[in-house]
């Protein structure tokens, strides 16, 4: 295994200089640094993770929470997007990623004492329950925690804008001449509460108001819960002319629904998604939907979580917004 010294003899230089070099210390000329960072890379040199946490007192290593219990795992576009930029983020600034669970082997933990098992330097909390205790436990511990799409009063979060993408996929239906217009929204967590708000004041903004019936809760990532409902709206004795769905994935449970009645997309029914995956531009009709800009969203959240880490002192707790816009399909008809 290569060390610091058998760089600082091909080099010609002290280990403390080639230490230096390394760490990018600014009091050695550009020409030794370049002539160090080359050389440890023609000898393949990787430095001592544990050599490195010691002097540092840091691990560089970010632990994820994330628990899907629609079971899709990393299979779901939206969030595997997040956390791939996540990971691509954190390792460009020289970071780990680290999976927690409540589960190693056969013990139990949480993810708190997971994470310092780990010796996780922070925690990027993406999809879970965020009221429950194991959660609410990391929260209030010393470890930096910044949330996706989940606000607390002292803890950075970053947050696509439900409120927005609601009220626009709504104010577009609108436009395009449609009243009866059905949300088959996701389960009651925050993202929804925002979708709701959004999808209600378009309504309310344009003199609309649409009956109980047509704002039914589903699923997320649910399309055998998509297509229920859908019968369900379709079966009513003044059905909607337009219906939303809580995601671009449970919309092809609706697709199907449609299919077996013989209806045709747009000219019986019009329909809109969200998230933007690649999936919704491909069907045919290809599908209005709103697109969650989700690598800039896990991007963000690296970054921030990064600063806090490392300027403990100085970084400010801060809510991050995150637009996302309308991609405009065939899959609604022009009343």
């Amino acid at each position: 295994m290569v060390t610091i010294r058998d760089i600082s003899r091909k080099c010609g230089v002290s280990p403390a200089t080639v230490s230096k070099a390394l760490n990018g210390y600014e009091d050695i000329s550009a020409e030794t640094m370049e002539l160090v960072r080359r050389t440890a890379a023609e000898m393949n040199y990787l430095p001592n993770a544990a050599a490195r946490q010691l002097k540092t007192n840091s691990s560089h290593n970010i632990g994820v929470v994330f628990v899907d219990d629609t079971m899709s795992g990393l299979t779901h576009e939206y969030f595997s997007t997040i956390l791939n930029s996540v990971k691509e983020e954190a390792e460009s600034r020289g970071y780990d990623i680290t999976f927690l669970s409540q589960n190693m082997g056969e013990r139990k933990m949480s993810f708190l004492e997971h994470c310092r098992y780990r010796k996780c330097d922070g925690v990027v909390v993406a999809n879970v329950n965020f009221e429950s205790d194991a959660v609410l436990e990391l929260i209030r511990s010393e470890v930096p925690v910044i949330t996706i799409d989940y606000s607390y009063d002292n803890t950075s979060c970053v947050l696509s804008d439900n409120v927005e993408g609601a009220y626009e996929l709504t104010s577009h239906l609108i436009r395009s001449g449609h009243r009866k217009i059905a949300f088959i929204h996701g389960q009651k967590t925050s993202v929804t509460i925002k979708r709701l708000l959004g999808f209600h004041r378009a309504l309310e903004d344009n003199g609309i108001t649409v009956p109980d019936s047509y704002v039914i809760e589903g699923r997320f990532h649910d399309p055998d819960q998509g297509r229920k409902i859908t019968r369900q709206l379709l079966d009513l004795s003044d059905p909607p002319t337009a219906i939303m769905y809580p995601d671009d994935y449970t919309y092809l449970g609706g697709m199907a629904e449609f299919e077996k009645r013989h209806l045709v997309i747009p000219e019986d029914i019009s329909v809109v998604g969200y998230d933007g995956i690649n999936l919704s531009q491909v069907l045919r009709p290809r599908l209005t939907t709103w697109y969650q800009d989700a690598d800039s969203i896990g991007r963000m959240s690296a970054k921030k979580l990064i600063e806090t880490i490392e300027h403990r002192k100085t970084s400010v707790t801060e809510q991050i917004k995150v637009s996302g816009r309308l991609l405009t399909g065939y899959s609604v008809q022009v009343l």
